[in-house]
């Protein structure tokens, strides 16, 4: 039995095709790949944390770093999950849209993905919770919701009504002050939008158990790829990596280095990286390092937006 220390180890994932996780209806096809890439993350045993000080390209973490403060492993699972889904939202928004195509939502509620400790949702509340309605009442979107509470102050109370596992509660809870900023009240939860977006052709996008927001980048290519008849790969493997935000733009994530080594072992050509509008210690920057030290031939390309990577890739020349 290995017992567990407060430690977790990255080690470099996997390159997957996107292709078979991503089907939009009757879309085109493609003569080469976009791929998303993963990095491997687990608690750390002694095994695991001495074979992660011997390793160039696995790190550790102190549990703190990944954790949030009193957070469950099963609570940290099902938030990255929740930002997987948030991300897939904003690729296919943004796709569709690029692509001159309508987008529509039916707003349903919001999930839990947070509890902050001390606060009134604490002990009540689990992350993964969808809550749907507030005194009685439904809201078209989580600025509504949030709006409503902020008219609120300490020591008023609200009825929230969830639901959790099929099962639906409404409990009451008495607002509190934010240690952090006393002028606000709350009832101590991160959310996230539950909606279901609504577009033609239909799109399904199928992760399993992937979490995190890491893929929105390469979702949005390869959805809008196949939305598009001239086909962007070019007959190229093309990985990369980068969150992507309701207007385009493209975020910074963790573990660039381990995600170079996992596409160079997939054959990738091209890879997309962060650019963090050219910051010092950015994505690319780290991404261009690595890519060096481990000689690999695979072309890094610093991205800031989605309209960047399209542009470099109708620009590009087909593969021979």
């Amino acid at each position: 039995m290995y017992f567990s220390l407060p430690y977790y180890v990255s080690k470099p994932g996997m390159a997957k095709e996107l292709a078979p996780i991503i089907t939009v209806e009757n879309g085109y096809k493609e003569q080469g790949n976009f791929m998303l890439t993963t990095v491997r993350m687990g608690r750390a045993n002694i095994y695991s944390y001495l074979e992660a000080k011997l390793r160039k390209y696995e790190e550790i973490y102190p549990i703190d770093t990944i954790l949030d403060k009193q957070e469950t492993e099963e609570e940290y699972n099902v938030r990255q999950l929740q930002l997987m889904a948030a991300s897939k939202l904003n690729a296919i928004d943004v796709a569709y849209r690029k692509a001159g195509l309508p987008v529509h939502y039916k707003y349903k509620g919001i999930y839990v993905i947070q509890v902050y400790p001390g606060m009134p949702a604490d002990g009540v509340l689990k992350t993964g919770d969808r809550i749907f309605k507030i005194d009685g009442q439904r809201f078209s979107s989580s600025a509504q919701f949030i709006k409503y509470l902020e008219a609120k102050h300490a020591g008023d109370q609200v009825k929230i009504t969830y639901s959790r596992k099929k099962t639906v509660k409404t409990v009451s809870l008495t607002l509190k002050t934010f240690k952090e900023d006393p002028k606000r009240a709350g009832i101590g939860i991160a959310l996230v939008d539950d909606k279901q977006i609504i577009v033609e052709p239909k799109v399904k996008v199928k992760t399993d158990d992937i979490g995190g927001p890491s893929a929105g980048l390469m979702f949005s290519l390869e959805i809008y790829n196949q939305l598009t008849k001239e086909d962007l790969t070019k007959g190229y493997n093309i990985a990369g990596t980068g969150t992507i935000d309701i207007d385009g733009t493209v975020g910074p994530i963790g573990g660039i280095e381990q995600k170079i080594v996992a596409a160079d072992k997939a054959g990738a050509e091209l890879f997309f990286a962060p650019n963090e509008k050219g910051s010092k210690d950015s994505n690319y920057r780290i991404a261009v390092k690595t890519a060096r030290d481990i000689k690999t031939k695979m072309k890094i390309i610093p991205i800031d937006t989605f309209d960047q990577a399209v542009d470099y890739l109708e620009k590009l020349s087909p593969k021979k």
